[in-house]
């Protein structure tokens, strides 16, 4: 008769995402299947033993041991380490821990989820139908994006991102054809860049959105420049064929946090940005937790 142990075990082989159980002295109680296709590590070799050097930083609970003081990660998701396989290559894994009690709440161990981070960096954007201007511009962005996020995990210039779609877009594409609605967002484009701080950059970041790589120091100044930035969108005097059309902007802002990945911040601000339609447009949402840990 299989007992309950077994049945544990083949329930956690059975899983995708590597999973280890450790005791009160970081001893590995269990290994699962996963686990050992990702790092390369059985679990006979490892049963009993603390985790070896090269796999150790998937205990860091993403990365933990590097932060800043005030940081923490994202619980939900973990976040990247950079461990090392068996074999001797680079492994990038997204990792996340929690401390296991028994019922009077005494701790009994850890368990350790992790899984490749292969793919987790592909970024957000807004949907592309109006040709390859929109595509150009996102590919120019993203190698921006990319730069200057890896300067700010290296404890450069802080970064926070403003997703920005213009309300009226839609309805204008639908009423008055894409060249009138083309023609309005480049008149929304020319007064955001207005806007700009030194060092910012813009470009489109789809049909009707466009995306701002911001260096402001904290969540609320960059939500401050979001407001700034929405007004200046609301001054932009857009006619066609005799017709006014008031223009307005919802916005989400979003924080860089060295915890988590650039697509982690795009997918923030863009949720920021959905809730900021949701109230009904003209509005900045910022993006709530990930708050990054600034450099002094």
């Amino acid at each position: 008769m299989t007992d309950r142990t077994e049945l544990l075990e083949a329930a956690l082989d059975s899983i995708p995402e590597g999973i280890a159980l450790l005791g009160n002295e970081g001893e590995v109680m269990f290994w699962n299947r996963a686990a050992e296709a990702i790092t390369g590590y059985v679990g006979v070799e490892l049963r009993g033993r603390n985790l070896p050097e090269p796999i150790e930083p998937l205990l860091a609970n993403g990365g933990m041991g590097n932060m800043q003081p005030g940081c923490a990660p994202d619980a939900r998701r973990g976040a990247v380490v950079h461990a090392q396989h068996k074999l001797g290559h680079a492994m990038q894994a997204m990792a996340r821990s929690f401390v296991l009690r028994d019922g009077l709440g005494g701790r009994i161990g850890t368990a350790v989820l992790f899984h490749p981070a292969e793919g987790l960096d592909a970024l957000p954007h807004g949907e592309t139908n109006e040709g390859e201007g929109v595509e150009a511009s996102q590919s120019d962005l993203e190698d921006r994006l990319d730069n200057v996020f890896q300067d700010f995990v290296g404890g450069g210039q802080p970064m926070g991102v403003l997703w920005i779609t213009v309300d009226q877009a839609h309805n204008l594409r639908k009423t008055h054809g894409a060249k009138a609605c083309e023609a309005m967002l480049g008149k929304v484009e020319r007064m955001l860049s207005n806007g700009l701080r030194p060092g910012e950059e813009m470009g489109r970041w789809g049909d009707d959105e466009f995306l701002v790589v911001s260096h402001e120091r904290t969540p609320v100044l960059l939500a401050a420049h979001g407001q700034m930035m929405a007004g200046l969108a609301r001054t932009a005097d857009f006619r066609w064929w005799g017709d006014r059309v008031s223009l307005t902007v919802s916005i989400g802002a979003a924080q860089a946090d060295p915890s988590q990945t650039l697509a982690q911040l795009l997918e923030r601000a863009q949720e920021a940005m959905v809730s900021s339609i949701q109230i009904g447009g003209n509005h900045v949402t910022t993006a709530p937790g990930g708050q990054a840990c600034l450099p002094s």
